[in-house]
């Protein structure tokens, strides 16, 4: 790699070629027909073998490159000898063009924690709702979600044969983040996006409480946080238990890293440490401005349904 020597830095640059293999991956198995679909918990709770592949191929890539760094997946796979071909060894050489912020200069491998969403939205990949598809992988140091990057493997795929399919973002606190343009929601107008598959009346609740001028319910943690840095949603609700860290950990470091808040619904910070519960059981909500109003209109009711960690 290139002469930037920081640990942190050199993850992310392996992070984003890993995730635009994962991506990839994520691809050619659609393209196969050949989905390989398992119920884990439900019918909105599935694993595909693109799931299975690319979380193969982003821990066993990473761990190569990095064998004293923490990874932590969302899917539970037996222990196998991962094939070759699944490995990506390649970096992003823009991303070590960047300056380190101070600090995070120094950190060590064995500090870092890495959460993997090698497939965020499986439900809507199974139903053909390819926009809503992302692989996550975010960084995480003393708990905090401190990098994060982003692929979207079927990006452009509304524009038909011959589209170039797929892009990556990528972010650090304290640096910013790239790979998308940063817009607003025009003025004061509330679009609340929040889950299209997991809603119930305390989610429909904490929705309406926001008073949205109009509401979006898409799949993937990863997505609805694209929509807000794109200025195509002002608020991410969901008052419900069902995101895991590994949902959150990219996608809020990426919003941090522009301005955002992402938080639970109580306003308290998520923690991202290896030994922490995997569940974000308190809820999510997340704003790129304002989040301090969106918080003020969560319901009682909400607040004493959902536990804080």
């Amino acid at each position: 790699m290139s002469g930037n020597s920081a640990v942190v830095m050199r993850l992310v640059a392996s992070a984003y070629s890993v995730a635009e293999k994962a991506g990839a991956i994520v691809r050619k198995v659609l393209h196969s027909g050949e989905l390989g679909i398992v119920e884990k918990t439900g019918a909105n709770d599935l694993q595909t073998l693109a799931d299975r592949l690319a979380q193969q191929s982003i821990c066993a890539s990473l761990s190569r490159r990095f064998p004293k760094i923490t990874i932590i997946g969302e899917e539970d796979l037996p222990a196998e000898e991962v094939k070759e071909d699944l490995i990506e060894l390649g970096h992003f050489d823009e991303v070590l063009q960047k300056n380190c912020p101070d600090e995070f200069r120094s950190l060590k491998e064995e500090e870092l924690v890495v959460w993997v969403d090698p497939l965020d939205g499986t439900k809507e990949y199974t139903e053909g709702l390819l926009d809503n598809v992302t692989v996550l992988i975010g960084i995480a140091y003393g708990g905090r979600a401190i990098a994060g990057v982003i692929n979207q493997p079927f990006y452009n795929y509304q524009l038909g044969a011959g589209a170039v399919l797929g892009r990556t973002m990528w972010g650090v606190l304290g640096l910013g983040a790239f790979g998308f343009q940063l817009q607003e929601v025009p003025g004061d107008k509330r679009i609340v996006t929040t889950t299209r598959s997991h809603s119930n009346k305390v989610v429909t609740d904490c929705v309406n409480a926001m008073e949205p001028h109009e509401v979006i319910r898409v799949g993937g943690a990863g997505n609805k946080i694209i929509q807000l840095v794109e200025g195509r949603a002002s608020a991410y609700v969901f008052a419900s238990p069902g995101c895991k860290k590994w949902d959150t950990c990219a996608p809020e470091a990426i919003l941090h890293a522009v301005g955002g808040k992402l938080t639970d619904m109580h306003g308290n910070a998520y923690r991202y440490d290896a030994d922490v519960q995997h569940m974000n059981s308190a809820g999510v909500l997340a704003a790129l401005r304002s989040h301090d109003y969106y918080i003020s209109r969560v319901p009682r009711s909400v607040l004493q349904a959902l536990k804080t960690d």
